[in-house]
């Protein structure tokens, strides 16, 4: 396994930094800012979608790689 990309590090860091704060899920509110056309977004809000949404790249990305790995060690 990747030790670089640890799967279960993903999403640990998901459910908790990804997520936080938690009622409502605040990468939800700033992915609908965005999809409605970014209209008033400062550069603060770039700031805090790209630390909220980190989290969830990384473990997309662990993911991918902990599959494919998977795959290669079954052929």
């Amino acid at each position: 396994m990747n030790k670089i990309f640890d799967v279960r590090l993903g999403l640990m860091a998901s459910l908790t930094l990804g997520l936080a704060p938690f009622t409502p899920p605040h990468i939800i509110g700033k992915i609908q800012w965005v999809m409605g056309g970014a209209v008033g977004m400062k550069p603060m809000d770039w700031f805090d979608l790209f630390l909220h949404g980190l989290p969830w790249v990384y473990l997309i990305i662990s993911a991918i790689i902990y599959f494919k790995e998977k795959q290669k060690a079954k052929a």
